[in-house]
């Protein structure tokens, strides 16, 4: 088993419990589950083989193992996202929300603050309305760049990505009707995946992210219009970075915790913090069939007053899980990297072979039929546009962005079908 830090250990056996610990570890001796979330605007007949539905998302499938995502031609053409399962609880509670919200405005507008790399985001953006305008903020560059990618492979229209600190959007005077903080945490519900977490983890890696947290809360309740909603979620179990911090918003902000209808056998735990009964949920390993989550929502009443100006906000310093410093000014205007659009294609389609799609997804160029459109075309793999290339007839130029493209060496014979026709 893997061996985790003592203070750790110590923390959260009495946090837990025995019994609910000793399961937990029981799961480091398990596989792992693999699940997958379907894009409903791009898999209409299409269901994963041999799949389990998650039971809290309608989209969600648990896989019976672990395929070789990177070399699916369909996984880049954004019909599914690989995300772990317990994070698709935002979809059954956004749709117990949604009644709240649609009370607000004709148009709601949604703001993922920490967004990347871009699994609650493009949740939210197929579930919310069509006309509902998401903005999925990264404050890290290189981050922001892979929830952009993402983003516009899923290829959902009216969403925008950012690359800002939270402070930006309070200065900016922006205003939502829904706020997921999706907050960095010192990531204890990740130790079973991620291997490398476990190093990073320390009692003063926790202090330092209940303290950010507050911080990022702070900034984003400012932009949340009366009525509205805030989704609060973390990877970690300890109760500095979940209830506490919870039952702080309580205290500074007129909120109140709505409570989301669950069934006992999805083995969700409530508040574990002695004498905080507010409705919470947390998904353990070993318990839950997933990783490690904790989610509340939070609704905005009508009482709280920020000022008109906040002109001389201070400078904020937030320092993200690497341990990277970045102090972003006040003033910088909003820096939109992108947007998504899912019109018709304008350019001829052509149909790749897998090994053809693979060569594409690998920017190299095509040879293709003799028949074949010259100009701009638009290839495909089982009907599902994949990019654009440029054919002058003695082959394609790949149009694929660089930056995107796949760089295994190993190549299999045949496509290994993770998604079927139903």
């Amino acid at each position: 088993m893997k061996q985790l830090p003592k203070a750790f250990i110590s923390y959260t056996r009495q946090l837990m419990g025995d019994e609910r610990f000793d399961r937990y570890l029981q799961s480091f001796e398990e596989p792992a589950p693999v699940s997958i979330r379907l894009n409903p605007q791009k898999t209409q007949g299409l269901l994963p083989a041999e799949a389990e539905q998650v039971a809290w998302c309608k989209d969600g499938y648990y896989l019976s193992r672990r395929p070789n995502f990177t070399m699916d031609p369909l996984l880049h053409a954004g019909c599914y996202y690989v995300q772990e399962a317990a994070s698709m609880f935002l979809d059954d509670t956004l749709r117990q929300c949604l009644p709240s919200l649609s009370s607000l405005s004709p148009t709601l507008s949604a703001l993922d603050l920490c967004a990347a790399p871009g699994g609650k985001s493009t949740l939210l953006r197929s579930l919310l309305p069509a006309d509902c305008l998401v903005i999925s903020n990264e404050p890290i560059r290189q981050r922001a760049n892979i929830l952009a990618e993402n983003v516009m492979k899923w290829g959902i229209r009216n969403h925008l990505v950012t690359n800002n600190y939270p402070a930006d959007f309070r200065q900016s005077k922006l205003r939502f009707d829904f706020i997921l903080c999706d907050v960095p945490c010192s990531g204890e519900g990740m130790f079973r995946k991620d291997e490398a977490t476990i190093g990073e983890w320390s009692p003063q890696q926790v202090e330092k992210c209940w303290k950010l947290q507050r911080q990022i809360v702070d900034d984003a309740w400012a932009c949340l219009n009366d009525g509205g909603l805030l989704i609060y979620s973390t990877c970690t179990f300890n109760t500095k970075e979940n209830e506490e911090n919870i039952r702080y918003f309580l205290e500074k902000y007129d909120a109140h915790v709505l409570p989301i209808d669950i069934k006992p056998e999805w083995n969700i735990t409530g508040s574990l913090l002695e004498g905080f009964t507010e409705p919470v949920y947390r998904f353990i390993p070993g318990i839950s069939r997933s990783e490690g989550l904790f989610l509340c929502v939070l609704q905005k009443g009508s009482s709280d007053c920020f000022p008109k100006e906040e002109a001389n906000l201070p400078k904020r310093e937030y320092k993200y899980s690497r341990g990277r410093k970045k102090s972003f000014p006040m003033e910088k205007a909003l820096n939109i990297i992108t947007q998504t659009a899912d019109e018709p294609t304008l350019y001829p389609q052509v149909e790749l072979s897998y090994q053809q799609a693979i060569a594409y997804l690998r920017h190299e160029a095509l040879q293709l039929s003799e028949d074949t459109p010259r100009g701009i075309i638009e290839v495909c793999f089982l009907g599902k546009p994949l990019g654009q290339a440029k054919n002058i007839g003695s082959r394609a130029n790949n149009l694929y962005p660089k930056e995107w493209k796949i760089k295994t060496t190993h190549i299999p014979n045949d496509y290994e079908a993770i998604l079927r026709h139903t």
